[in-house]
């Protein structure tokens, strides 16, 4: 019996409404790009098929919304999760600055060893940056998380 997949992980893209997690999200499984900006209403989610040494890995990608009147639903999708990606836009001080609300939500619902990562998003809108490079990579030093900023030669994000 061959099965579809060797190895089958959850991600969760969570961060402030607005922030461009359904963009990360259809760039990421889809490759594609969409101007405009519709909210997500509760969840959504795509599936990835990734070769990584000679396995198949299976990559289901879930984009809760962001809004506070969600959190009730979206928290339930914190279990099973083996990495939480949390974005902020580097345009917003706010929503950065609410990253460690959503570290909290991570430490309440997800599991101890749930794998995190910091992503700085809109980094192609260089004349409205407020939160630099160097003070995300400093804070997610200082929590221990892995960090992804605008540091790209292409960037394509949203």
């Amino acid at each position: 019996m061959n099965p579809e997949y060797d190895y089958l992980f959850k991600l969760l893209l969570i961060g402030d409404s607005g922030v461009g997690k359904s963009c990360l999200l259809l760039r990421f499984a889809d490759d594609s790009y969409l101007e405009s900006y519709i909210s997500t209403i509760g969840v959504d989610f795509k599936i990835r098929t990734v070769e990584q040494d000679g396995k198949t890995i299976k990559l289901q990608i879930w984009d809760t919304a962001g809004q506070e009147r969600f959190r009730t639903i979206t928290s339930s999708y914190y279990r099973g999760a083996h990495g939480i990606i949390v974005v902020y836009d580097v345009t917003d001080q706010e929503s950065f600055n609410n990253v460690k609300q959503w570290l909290n939500e991570i430490d309440r619902y997800a599991s101890e060893n749930v794998n995190k990562l910091l992503v700085g998003n809109k980094c192609d809108l260089t004349a409205n940056k407020v939160v630099s490079y160097e003070t995300a990579k400093a804070f997610a030093d200082e929590i221990g998380i892995p960090f992804h900023g605008d540091k790209c030669k292409k960037c394509h994000q949203c």
